[in-house]
């Protein structure tokens, strides 16, 4: 069943639901309801459908994981937020593998629930739209094969229904870029989930730099975006063994620009864009596509750009097979402290890489 911006709350803490009710309901004008077990909330679920479920990660009655399976065998598209009682990376790491959108820990932030609320309940609906018209196109596809008889005028139909279709493309028009900069990563198995690697790198280090949860989701959303630009680099340069030519790294100092080039309709990534336009500058001012330096370089790019080198150095690649140990990327990265690398950005990383 569809939600209007319903919220499910599985908490066996009743002072916690008092309190996080109270605010969702009368700060964030939500439909909540609260469940004290994971069987009644997964009954409640199945029975009345939501746009969101928020849970501890811990409950008396169930582990995370039958919890986790049992809600996305009643709808695949369901975002889930877990509730920790505190912060343990490896904890996050497995409630991210099982298919959680996101974690939140005591103490309740509740700038950054709300906000992951909204961005929850906004990926609900888009996931719930695209899989309604890709299971549409689907029937109709069948129907128009079986039934020749009725081509006419399923041509007629589909033509009347362009309009809704346009509109309903239009919103699902970032989660088409996210898959196709996956498999342009995807086109070099020695490349193969880079985006999503840079992208929790960068996140782990804007977080420990303090930068707010809007920040942290605008370089989350430009990590994974940041490689689309070699869609216009020819496979045989990205996947070159020997050193590039002059005009091969013309070619590869393109790539931001065409990113660019393909995100500036959606202007509402107008932030994301910047990201992307400079995440290979470098601090000293000898990076591309212009030169940036110091300061004038946004800082989500400076995050972009340590991450994406990390990352790099610690994965084979067609020209270096064997990846760098982790001290030698450290020490690479170091050593290019103040010329390649922010230094604030540096001293962040060098805080946070025995979690990565």
């Amino acid at each position: 069943m569809p939600g209007n911006n319903k919220i499910l709350f599985i908490c066996d803490d009743n002072e916690l639901s008092r309190y996080l009710i109270e605010k969702l309901m009368v700060d964030g004008g939500y439909f909540v309801s609260i469940e004290p077990t994971a069987q009644k909330g997964l009954a409640s679920f199945k029975e009345n459908g939501f746009d969101i479920i928020i849970t501890r990660a811990k409950l008396p009655d169930s582990n995370p994981l039958d919890l986790v399976r049992e809600l996305k065998a009643a709808d695949p598209d369901c975002v889930i937020i877990a509730l920790l009682d505190e912060y343990k990376q490896e904890v996050v790491e497995y409630l991210f593998s099982l298919g959680v959108y996101d974690v939140i820990a005591k103490p309740i932030n509740l700038d950054k629930l709300f906000f992951l609320v909204r961005k929850g309940i906004d990926m609900h609906t888009l996931m719930s739209v695209n899989r309604r018209l890709s299971q549409g196109l689907k029937e109709s596809n069948l129907a128009l094969e079986k039934q020749n008889s009725l081509l006419a005028k399923r041509i007629e139909d589909s033509t009347k229904n362009l309009t809704r279709l346009y509109e309903d493309l239009r919103s699902t028009y970032m989660r088409t870029i996210k898959v196709l900069a996956q498999a342009i990563d995807a086109r070099d198995h020695y490349t193969h989930s880079h985006s999503e690697n840079v992208a929790r790198i960068a996140v782990i280090i804007a977080s420990e730099m303090g930068l707010s949860a809007k920040d942290v989701e605008t370089i989350r959303q430009a990590c994974e975006l940041h490689d689309l630009g070699k869609i216009g680099v020819e496979d045989c340069i990205l996947g070159k063994t020997s050193a590039l030519t002059d005009e091969e790294w013309k070619q590869i100092r393109r790539h931001p620009q065409i990113a660019v080039q393909i995100l500036e309709p959606l202007t509402f990534l107008n932030e994301v864009i910047e990201l992307v336009r400079q995440h290979h500058e470098h601090y000293n001012g000898t990076g591309y596509p212009v030169g940036g330096k110091g300061d004038d370089i946004p800082i989500g790019a400076r995050i972009i750009h340590l991450a994406d080198a990390y990352e790099a150095m610690r994965s084979a690649r067609s020209y270096r097979k064997i990846p760098l140990t982790k001290e030698a990327a450290i020490e690479e990265i170091t050593k290019n402290s103040g010329t390649q690398f922010d230094p604030k950005v540096v001293e962040a990383f060098l805080r946070i890489v025995d979690r990565l």
